[in-house]
């Protein structure tokens, strides 16, 4: 096998020990997010669970902020991955008004589960911005693969608005939080864009 020089801009190769230690602190801040909540995860606790400094915590993520934010990117990145290659109607093999449908269902079950995380995450109660960017593409596609035209990007940043914490916020807490009321309203939404 050939070493290849890295291209300008790549970040340097991690160490073992370095990955070693953030797949450590990951796994404590999930147990850490499960067992106590959001609110209660600081970097000292998320330290004493990996049984490493509250240093390493910052070397890898910078902050709690970021520490949350790489939390929240691994259930991103499974959400994606049932996005890009889960089973219909939300993976592909569907039709495409029903892969948006579930998605915008998708969405606000992901948002109402990970509510406190995003919030802790920054970003003013929203999702990373490779993490948004994605959704926006993938709606963007769907609404291609309708019919729709227009300002396509626009389009798919109206729909997802209504599904993101911000929006939502208000009511999240809510113990009788309106989910249906709130994905009959989404679906109509997308059908009036979509003219289904």
């Amino acid at each position: 096998m050939v070493d290849l020089l890295p291209l300008v801009g790549d970040p340097p190769p991690e160490r073992s020990d370095a990955v070693r230690n953030r797949e450590l602190l990951l796994r404590a801040a999930h147990a850490l997010v499960a067992r106590c909540g959001v609110e209660a995860v600081t970097t000292d606790a998320v330290a004493t669970e990996a049984g490493v400094g509250k240093g390493t915590v910052f070397r890898r993520f910078g902050s709690r902020e970021g520490l949350m934010t790489a939390v929240l990117d691994d259930s991103e990145k499974a959400w994606q991955a049932a996005v890009i290659s889960g089973e219909p109607p939300l993976g592909p093999g569907a039709p495409p008004w029903d892969r948006l449908v579930a998605l915008g269902r998708s969405r606000l079950e992901t948002t109402l589960l990970n509510a406190d995380l995003i919030r802790a995450a920054g970003g003013f109660g929203r999702r990373s911005g490779p993490a948004h960017l994605f959704t926006v593409l993938h709606v963007r596609h769907l609404l291609r693969e309708l019919g729709v035209t227009g300002d396509l990007p626009m389009l798919a940043t109206a729909l997802l608005a209504p599904l993101e914490v911000p929006l939502l916020d208000p009511d999240l807490r809510r113990a009788d939080f309106p989910v249906d009321r709130v994905l009959e309203s989404w679906t109509d939404l997308a059908r009036r864009i979509v003219r289904e």
